[in-house]
């Protein structure tokens, strides 16, 4: 959902990455900047679990169960480039069911995030009932107490972040969306010096300072500004922010893939949707669900899904570094797609400041201070 409501995301622009060797699959932490071993998130490419021992590697790339004698591998390049394929999909697709200029012109993001969670719910299910995928559910312990204190939140704030980053679509292109979403990392390190879970330092000081000055530039150079639309981006940075610290200081501990996530928060994000859509939509999305038809709605949030299964298969794909330039390259493709095929127009000081906040972001990426 762009944002995607395979979760972005949205997400650190290139979200969690791994592979830093030896027997341990890891992502990158939001808090620190580095690579390190964590708990998944749906829709976030890289997001891993811990695992060890044969059982880790007894099927090759393929996640869970282990088959018989070694399998053939899948070259990661392909992986990453089917990832990118798929996160790019996901985010033009959305903005053109959404647009009301240039595409199909169905504008009620609410009722669209609710049908793709609806659509994981029901997949994960599936998945977990007929493959080897979710076997990752297997290592999770989830109690009442749990889920109430610890999934029902961080639920609520996914929730956020999808529907107000799909608000932002309907008035914002998607190469000036790309651009602020590079913001995220600054978002992050803020909430985590104020809850005291990061410490300021100088190089940490000099990256925020740098991301923070090239969007500015980028936001200045925007053409096409809409402050509600940038009020709905600000507001989705700010929910997507503040679940992915909570993911750290929540979940920490438990081995959860994209996949298991997103079999745990798409309910979650479903049921809080789902009740919000009388009050923000009304009845007006099914009365033009004809605008669509049941193929375009059902490969929409399919493509979707389908994002956060590459995103299981991405894990151990390649090293931290690798995934972080792959997440930079689909960024800029995904700039230069929205020029030439949804009409939009980036100016030269746009092109400038994204380029500081990009050298910012992978900078804090491979930050280990």
């Amino acid at each position: 959902m762009a944002q995607h409501t395979s979760l972005p995301m949205q997400s650190l622009s290139v979200d969690g990455k791994n592979g830093l060797g030896g027997d341990e699959k890891y992502q990158h932490d939001p808090i620190n900047g580095h690579a390190r071993p964590s708990v998944g998130t749906p829709g976030l490419s890289g997001m891993g679990q811990s695992t060890s021992g044969p059982s880790a590697h007894s099927s090759g790339i393929l996640p869970g169960g282990g088959g018989k004698g070694e399998k053939k591998k899948v070259h990661p390049a392909v992986i990453i480039a089917l990832w990118i394929a798929l996160s790019s999909s996901v985010i033009v697709y959305n903005k053109y069911v959404l647009d009301t200029k240039t595409g199909l012109g169905f504008p009620y993001p609410v009722f669209l995030t609710t049908f793709h969670m609806a659509l994981n719910t029901v997949g994960t299910r599936l998945l977990a009932r007929y493959t080897h995928l979710m076997d990752g559910l297997r290592d999770v312990e989830m109690t009442s107490e749990r889920w109430y204190k610890n999934i029902l939140p961080i639920g609520a704030l996914f929730s956020g972040s999808l529907v107000m980053s799909n608000m932002a679509y309907l008035t914002l292109s998607v190469s000036f969306i790309q651009m602020l979403k590079a913001f995220m990392p600054v978002a992050v390190l803020i909430i985590s010096f104020a809850f005291g879970l990061k410490q300021v330092s100088a190089p940490l000081f000099g990256i925020v300072g740098a991301i923070s000055f090239g969007v500015a530039l980028a936001a200045y150079g925007e053409i096409e500004f809409a402050m509600q639309g940038f009020i709905c981006q600000v507001l989705a940075i700010g929910f997507e922010s503040s679940r992915l610290v909570m993911v750290q200081v929540l979940l920490q501990g438990l081995k959860m893939d994209p996949l298991v996530s997103l079999y745990y928060f798409a309910p979650v994000c479903a049921a809080i949707n789902a009740c919000l859509i009388p009050f923000s939509e009304g009845f007006a999305p099914f009365f033009d669900l004809g605008k669509l038809g049941p193929f375009v709605l059902l490969t929409n949030g399919g493509v979707a899904f389908a994002l956060n299964i590459a995103a299981v298969f991405l894990i151990g794909a390649a090293s931290s570094l690798t995934l972080t330039l792959a997440g930079v390259l689909k960024d800029i493709l995904l700039i230069l797609g929205s020029m030439f095929l949804l009409g939009s127009t980036v100016t030269g000081l746009q092109y400038f400041g994204y380029a500081i906040a990009l050298a910012g972001l992978v900078a804090f990426k491979t930050y280990k201070g």
